[in-house]
């Protein structure tokens, strides 16, 4: 593909308008507490608020925040943490941040999240924690795992970072768990560019949280704007959400029920159109699943037809993306750490899915075309296949 070409229609694009630019401004001309400020606090309790949850502790990134979550929890050296293997890969890292060994356990279809068969079948005499997906803003059978967390006394992390809003008979994902965790990265629901949230109701770990995402620093007042050097109690990082930040996600987070509408209309749009492609099947919530779709994913044949499809679509400017491909099979897990993991359902679906474009601001024709330029693809395979069996036919 010319690599000149500008795509027509991106994987995603932010959602933002003239307030997001008057929030970070307003904070700008202020001239101080870039850092740490008010519009943090206010970013807190509106999250915990909507999520219904005690406390909320925003950090810089996702991937931050489940760092410190796991460390808050007591998670460290000797223990074992079961995640999924189809996810992003900070859901598996985190765990080697606090000493611990991620342990992969399979996926399930139908909401394409942790099995809890197979969470069940991973639990040993290590096991301390348990951080179930939930994938691309559908719910996972988060309840069922519940479950066995509290057979077993293991403490259950839920990563929302792709399914705020996103709800079980009316109860937010991100409520089920000893805590969750949240992202704000550039393509999530909403955004502060980068950064994460973990969500609790114990005040202990709140506590832990704000001292592990600041140097382990104990302060009653601001650090840039006392004259008391504040002590310094435990290990810590450097984990802080900017008031910048905080006040676009305040911005954003005004918008959040118009963004996940539009979402779920796009969504819909695709799910009615794509029904008429025999080659695509697509994910369907269960009942009583409220999904949000911060991604919209299809399921393809096989792994050559997706990735032809792929190249196909970037041809004619429309970007797709494979979310995800399976961790246990990177470099680092394979050569490094020496993995070898039996994980049929997700090897079978990371070698067939494909993330198309979806946006709130997508139009109906933009979703029409990337539709039609499926239906497209597959009537050109169609002819090629027809045109190959009537060349082998000719050869006997």
């Amino acid at each position: 593909m010319n690599k000149k070409m500008k795509w027509k229609i991106p994987l995603f694009k932010i959602y933002w308008d003239k307030e997001d630019i008057k929030s970070v401004t307003e904070v700008i001309k202020k001239g101080m507490m870039w850092t740490d400020g008010e519009k943090i606090r206010e970013f807190e309790k509106m999250i915990a608020e909507y999520m219904g949850r005690r406390y909320c502790v925003c950090f810089n990134s996702g991937t931050s925040a489940l760092h410190a979550a796991l460390q808050a929890y007591g998670v460290g050296e000797g223990d074992e943490v079961i995640v999924p293997s189809f996810t992003f890969i900070s859901t598996c890292n985190a765990p080697l941040f606090v000493g611990a060994k991620p342990v992969f356990a399979d996926i399930e279809e139908k909401t394409l999240g942790l099995s809890p068969e197979d969470v069940r079948q991973k639990i040993s005499k290590n096991t301390k924690a348990v951080i179930p997906v939930h994938y691309g803003g559908m719910p996972c059978r988060i309840k069922e795992i519940k479950k066995i967390t509290e057979e077993f006394g293991l403490v259950l992390i839920e990563d929302a970072a792709e399914a705020f809003g996103a709800e079980i008979g009316g109860k937010k994902v991100g409520t089920f768990g000893d805590a969750a965790i949240l992202s704000f990265c550039q393509n999530k629901i909403i955004t502060t560019g980068e950064g994460g949230a973990v969500l609790t109701d114990s005040k202990r770990i709140c506590e832990k949280l704000k001292l592990l995402r600041s140097h382990g620093r104990k302060e009653k007042r601001g650090y840039f704007f006392s004259p008391e050097s504040g002590d310094y109690i435990t290990l810590g990082y450097n984990f802080r959400m900017s008031e910048i930040a905080a006040s676009l996600g305040i911005s954003q987070f005004k918008k959040v029920k118009e963004i996940i509408n539009k979402r779920r209309k796009i969504a819909q749009r695709f799910l009615e159109k794509l029904r008429e492609i025999k080659e695509i099947e697509t994910i369907n919530p269960p009942e009583d699943f409220f999904c949000v779709y911060q991604m919209f994913p299809v399921i393809v044949d096989n792994r050559d037809k997706r990735d032809k499809l792929i190249s196909y679509l970037a041809e004619k400017g429309i970007v797709t993306k494979v979310y995800f491909e399976p961790v246990h099979l990177t470099r680092f897990y394979k050569e490094e750490l020496k993995y070898r993991c039996n994980l049929p359902v997700t090897e079978k679906i990371s070698e067939r899915i494909l993330t198309l474009p979806l946006y709130p601001s997508m139009t109906e024709e933009e979703i029409d075309e990337v539709v039609n330029e499926i239906k497209n693809f597959f009537a050109e395979e169609k002819r090629e296949d027809e045109k190959f069996r009537s060349w082998k036919f000719l050869q006997k």
